[in-house]
């Protein structure tokens, strides 16, 4: 009786439709019977063995098509798919919203400057244009710092400085200067060494800058030298290059009349070029010159600028022009009152 017990708890497991009234035989009969695989579930087993079969007929050793990047593909399939179906629910919204927290608040451009220059700014009109006079007495008083700032002309051009005639370079010359000390070096012969010194140079002589380019020590603001001796500075270029310090004939660092170009760079000759953003950016002095003789400087430049309009161009050369002190706001200028 313990064995038909035991046949009768196995048969209820299998769910088979067996009792007490049926003899041991019958219910071995009965479970022996459910647990052979039907012809369908055969079928299935078949089926399987051929989908297999198939893919890996298919799949290929390496590539997209291999096992492991097919694989790769279905689960990033499934990936997408539940990011998808948390992104549309509005649980998966309220969820991803705890998660990444609220969106920081990002505070007006006016309130974001210093007390200081709040307090400098309430000097200008809203919207207003200037003219260059104006413009210029008012970055001297709206400096907001306590050291001698300078001066800034910031130029908005409508040229390209991808075409080569609208790459506009070149160099003038300010009446007052620019208010910097500048140290000038000059790469000359023995014979006009004693021209460069005299003309103010600080750093004179072949051999004495050549020991300084080795150690990589750049002491000068300004490079001067003659052309016999620029084949020599080669192999410094990628020193000076980046840092705007190889002489040029564009900027009048080369040339031969050696003397002369130092006390250029001395008295306030200055390069000025174009950027990227086809912008032109120069200081015309310091606060402490005063609004007279940086009106001066701004009137050189902006002649200096007009002049060397290119031929080609066909719109609108100078768009925008904004004036300001260091850190200070800017003052945008009426291009009419130039």
């Amino acid at each position: 009786m313990a064995k038909k017990a035991d046949l009768l708890e196995q048969a209820a497991k299998l769910k088979l439709e067996v009792s007490e009234k049926n003899t041991i035989a019958e219910i071995e009969a009965a479970i022996a019977t459910s647990q052979q695989p039907t012809a369908d579930s055969k079928k299935k087993a078949q089926d399987d063995k051929e989908v297999v079969a198939e893919r890996k007929a298919d799949v290929a050793k390496a590539g997209k098509r291999s096992e492991k990047a097919i694989h790769e593909a279905e689960e990033k399939a499934e990936k997408e798919a539940r990011k998808e179906a948390r992104d549309t629910s509005p649980q998966g919204d309220a969820e991803n919203h705890v998660k990444r927290g609220p969106v920081p608040v990002t505070r007006p451009k006016a309130e974001r400057h210093g007390k200081k220059f709040k307090e400098v700014a309430k000097k200008l009109e809203a919207g207003k244009l200037y003219n260059l006079a104006e413009a210029i007495q008012l970055a001297a008083e709206t400096s907001p710092v306590k050291f001698d700032a300078t001066v800034e002309v910031h130029v908005v051009l409508g040229v390209d400085p991808r075409q080569a005639d609208q790459n506009i370079r070149t160099t003038v010359t300010l009446p007052h200067g620019t208010g910097k000390t500048v140290r000038v070096a000059a790469f000359v012969p023995v014979d006009e060494e004693e021209a460069a010194k005299t003309a103010g140079a600080d750093i004179i002589g072949e051999e004495a800058l050549t020991k300084q380019l080795d150690k990589e020590q750049l002491n000068f603001d300004v490079l001067v030298a003659t052309p016999q001796l620029m084949p020599k500075l080669g192999k410094y270029a990628r020193l000076l290059g980046p840092r705007g310090l190889m002489p040029n004939p564009k900027s009048g660092t080369v040339a031969t009349n050696v003397a002369k170009a130092v006390k250029e760079a001395k008295g306030g000759k200055v390069e000025y070029r174009v950027d990227k953003q086809a912008i032109v950016h120069l200081g015309i002095g310091k606060i402490s010159f005063g609004a007279s003789k940086l009106l001066d400087n701004a009137k050189v430049f902006f002649d200096s600028l007009l002049s060397i309009k290119p031929s080609s161009l066909k719109g609108t050369y100078i768009q925008t022009i904004h004036v300001s002190s260091t850190m200070g706001p800017g003052i945008r200028i009426d291009i009419a009152s130039l």
